[in-house]
C-alpha cells in the first residue's frame, strides 16, 4: 500500500477512535449528573421526614415551635415538601392569632390549656408555645383538666342561665360538645362522668344535670368537693357569717364556724382538696379602688380554722371577720383580691391587685396549710383579669392580662419564690398600644 495511503487511513482510524472516546466519556457524564439530581431531589425530603414528623403528626402533638429544619431553604436547594417543617415566621405568625386568654388549667409541668375569645390552645414545653386546637364562636369561661388527655371548657354563648360544656378525650386533637351546666360558678370534674358547678352536680358527663339543696341566705356559689361533702358560707341580719358543712349531699348543713362581721359580705370563694379541706376567701367592702378581703383555711372538716390573710383598707374598711386594728395575722399584697388558687391541702395562692399602681399585680403563697404567708417580690403590669394555674405544689403558671397591652406568661418552679417571663400573647383587637 502507497506509503501516503497508510498515514491517510492512520489518521482516520484515530479520528474516529478519539469520537468514540468523547461519547462514552459524554455518556458517563450523563448517567452520573442524573443520579446526582436523584439524590439532590430526594435528600432533603427524607430529612424533612426524620427530623420533624407530618403535619398531622406535629398538629396531633400540638407542636408550634420552630423546627430544627433550617427556617427557610436557599432557593438553589430542590424541596419535595417545603411545608413539612413550618418556618419560624409561621410558628410565631400562628401564635400571634391568640389574643387575650381568658382561662388557664395546666395538666402537667408541660402541658396545659389556655382559652379566650374564639380559642382554645395547647402547650407542650411549659407554656413557651401553643397551638390552636379549637375555633369557635363565644369566650372560653374556664378550663378544667382531669389529665393532659381529658379536659373541659366552658363557653359563654349568651345564656343568662347556663354554659355551653366542651370536652376532649384525646388531648385535645379533637373537641365534642357536651351538653351545657345550668350554672356560672367554678366547676370540676371528680372523674369523667361526676362534676360539679355551685349546687349542680352531673353523673353522666353533662348530659344531665340535677340540682342539690342549699342553705338559705348563702354568700357566693356554695362548692362541693363530692357527692357527699360541700360547704357554704351564709350571713345574717344579726351581723354574723357562718361556714357550713354538708356530709350528706345538701340533705343537711352544719354551722362549723361563726363569726360577727364588722361590715356585710359581698362575696365569698371557696375551694377545696380532700373531704376535710376547705380555703374559704370572704370580700367585704369596697371604696377608692380597694376591697377589703380574708381567707380561712381548714384541714380537720371545720374543727379549726386558721386565719390565713386579712386585708384590711383606709378605702374599703376592716377585712371580714376582723376589725381594723387587729394584729397578728398575715396581709396580701394588693389593696385588692386577685385570684385564689389552691394546689393541695398545704398550698394554695392568691393573687393581689393595686389599681392605683403602676404595677399592680402581686402574689402571696403559703405550703404550711395557712401557718405562714409569703408575699412574691414582684409586682408586675397588668391592670386585667390574673389567671393562675398549678401542676403541683412547686410548677406554678400565672397570666396576667390587659385591655390595652399584650397578656403574659409567668411561670415558677419553685413555689413562686422566681418567676420567669415565659409567653407573650398578641395585643388585643383595637388596641392603641404600640
Amino acid at each position: 500500500m502507497p506509503k501516503l495511503k497508510r498515514l491517510s487511513l492512520l489518521l482516520a482510524s484515530s479520528i474516529l477512535a478519539a469520537s468514540l472516546a468523547a461519547c462514552g466519556q459524554n455518556g458517563n457524564a450523563a448517567s452520573s449528573g442524573d443520579a446526582t439530581a436523584t439524590v439532590s431531589a430526594t435528600a432533603p425530603a427524607s430529612e424533612a421526614t426524620s427530623a420533624s414528623p407530618p403535619a398531622a403528626s406535629n398538629a396531633e402533638a400540638g407542636a408550634s415551635s420552630p423546627s430544627a429544619i433550617p427556617a427557610q431553604r436557599p432557593s438553589s436547594e430542590p424541596s419535595a415538601s417545603p411545608s413539612a417543617a413550618p418556618s419560624a415566621a409561621a410558628s410565631e405568625s400562628q401564635q400571634a392569632i391568640l389574643g387575650t386568654p381568658t382561662a388557664l388549667r395546666m395538666a402537667g409541668t408541660k402541658s396545659g390549656w389556655t382559652g379566650g375569645k374564639g380559642w382554645i390552645a395547647r402547650t407542650d414545653d411549659g407554656g413557651k408555645t401553643w397551638r390552636t386546637q379549637y375555633k369557635h364562636n363565644y369566650e372560653v369561661l374556664q378550663i378544667f383538666a382531669l389529665n393532659d388527655q381529658q379536659a373541659w371548657a366552658t363557653l359563654d354563648i349568651g345564656d343568662a342561665k347556663a354554659v355551653k360544656l366542651v370536652r376532649t378525650t384525646d388531648g385535645g386533637k379533637n373537641w365534642s360538645d357536651a351538653g351545657k351546666i345550668p350554672s356560672y360558678a367554678f366547676f370540676h370534674f371528680v372523674n369523667e362522668n361526676e362534676a360539679f358547678s355551685g349546687s349542680w352536680t352531673t353523673q353522666d358527663g353533662g348530659k344531665t344535670w340535677q340540682e342539690l339543696s342549699v342553705p338559705k341566705d348563702q354568700v357566693g356559689d356554695v362548692y362541693f368537693h363530692d357527692r357527699s361533702n360541700g360547704w357554704a358560707v351564709t350571713q345574717t341580719a344579726g351581723k354574723k357569717f357562718s361556714f357550713l358543712r354538708t356530709q350528706d349531699g345538701g340533705k343537711t348543713w352544719t354551722s362549723v364556724y361563726a363569726k360577727a362581721w364588722e361590715e356585710p359580705l359581698n362575696g365569698a370563694v371557696i375551694r377545696s382538696a380532700g373531704k376535710n379541706d376547705a380555703w374559704i376567701e370572704l370580700i367585704g367592702g369596697s371604696g377608692m379602688t380597694q376591697t377589703s378581703y380574708s381567707l380561712f383555711h381548714t384541714a380537720d372538716g371545720g374543727k379549726t380554722w386558721q386565719p390565713v390573710v386579712a386585708n384590711s383598707t383606709a378605702g374599703a374598711g376592716p377585712a371580714p371577720g376582723f376589725k381594723m386594728d387587729d394584729k397578728g395575722v398575715p396581709s396580701n399584697e394588693g389593696s385588692s383580691p386577685g385570684t385564689l388558687y389552691v394546689v393541695d391541702t398545704k398550698t394554695a395562692f392568691l393573687g393581689g391587685q393595686c389599681q392605683a399602681c403602676d404595677n399592680p399585680n402581686t402574689l402571696g403563697y403559703t405550703t404550711d396549710g395557712g401557718k405562714t404567708w409569703v408575699n412574691d417580690k414582684p409586682q408586675l403590669p397588668g391592670y386585667g383579669k390574673q389567671l393562675i394555674a398549678a401542676a403541683d405544689a412547686k410548677h406554678v403558671s400565672w397570666i396576667l392580662t390587659d385591655s390595652q397591652n399584650a397578656s403574659v406568661l409567668y411561670v415558677s418552679q419553685d413555689s413562686g419564690a422566681h418567676w420567669t417571663q415565659t409567653h407573650t400573647f398578641a395585643k388585643p383587637e383595637g388596641s392603641a398600644a404600640k
